[in-house]
């Protein structure tokens, strides 16, 4: 388990020492964060690129040949059943997203990016207790939702509770190299064995175009008060976390630098600025995503 003290002002946090440390590299165990750590840790704020970039995709119905296997990978790799948002989008950019999973694909397969994301899950949902969910299973038995109906929410909740914190470690990894950090830790990665059991359940991801018109309605509202092209919220808590996982703790087997993947943004015909805001805009929306469905988890938890 890694446990960060911390201190702060309204939810920004930066990482004070490292407590205890189980599948993370030995060299941070009951370590202290140098002068030079802190302010690292502390600098790198959640930021929300304005005006926010269009984002452009690449559903898994549309991929084909190399883009298709790589998809499967990955799924694979991060031990998910679908393809998210975050990924679908760096596709659009080939040249960039093939470097990204290059190096990241070691990274992601091993124990410590497994236990960064079960971490990650742990302070979430210990959190979103403090916000005090109210329970809603009831009133959507009184709706009509019979148990087996709730059994399948919960499911697919699940899911998502195991799967978003991998996609939020990925776009962290890539924002920040984007922007000329590099990740410090040199341990050596042991990789994951055997797998962690992959949460099943069907899922069928809603599209604006699938909706009815009130639930379009809806749709719209929420983006147009979260201020975001598609539905979100915020978490400032995750996010530091998250960074200090990839600036001082997590492994770099694959090596990724940010020299090696700037070049590669360079060679797509977006460039550089137009990727590095996709990669924001991700990296600033997963927190709120993670916490969003932390607190449904709670709200529907059985009893």
């Amino acid at each position: 388990m890694l446990r960060w003290q911390r201190n702060g002002v309204n939810g920004q946090s930066a990482a004070l020492r490292i407590i205890a440390v189980r599948g993370l590299p030995e060299r941070v165990a009951s370590t202290e964060f140098s002068t030079m750590t802190l302010p690292r840790i502390a600098l790198v704020r959640r930021l929300l690129p304005s005006p926010l970039p269009a984002i452009h995709p690449v559903p898994e119905y549309l991929a084909s040949g190399a883009l298709a296997q790589r998809y499967e990978e990955t799924k694979r790799v991060l031990d998910v059943p679908w393809m998210g948002v975050v990924t679908m989008a760096m596709a659009h950019y080939p040249d960039f997203f093939e470097a990204l999973w290059h190096g990241a694909r070691p990274l992601a397969d091993s124990t410590a990016f497994g236990e960064a994301c079960r971490q990650l899950r742990r302070t979430t949902e210990r959190e979103v207790l403090r916000l005090a969910p109210e329970p809603i299973g009831a009133g959507l038995e009184r709706l009509g939702y019979g148990a087996p109906e709730l059994d399948r929410i919960r499911d697919a909740i699940e899911v998502f509770s195991h799967g978003n914190y991998p996609y939020l470690l990925l776009a962290t990894v890539a924002r920040l190299l984007l922007e000329g950090h590099e990740m410090q830790c040199r341990e050596p990665a042991r990789a994951r064995e055997p797998r962690p059991v992959v949460p099943k359940a069907t899922l069928v991801l809603m599209e604006p175009h699938h909706a009815d018109a009130p639930t379009r309605a809806l749709y719209e509202e929420l983006k147009a008060v979260l201020g975001l092209p598609f539905v979100n919220t915020d978490c400032s808590a995750i996010h530091a976390d998250a960074v200090a996982f990839v600036l001082e703790a997590l492994p770099n087997p694959g090596r990724l630098s940010a020299a090696t993947l700037r070049a590669a943004a360079a060679r797509d015909d977006a460039g550089v600025d137009e990727i590095l805001n996709v990669c924001r805009l991700f990296q600033w929306l997963l927190p709120g995503l993670v916490t969003n469905v932390a607190y449904f988890r709670k709200q529907l938890a059985p009893g």
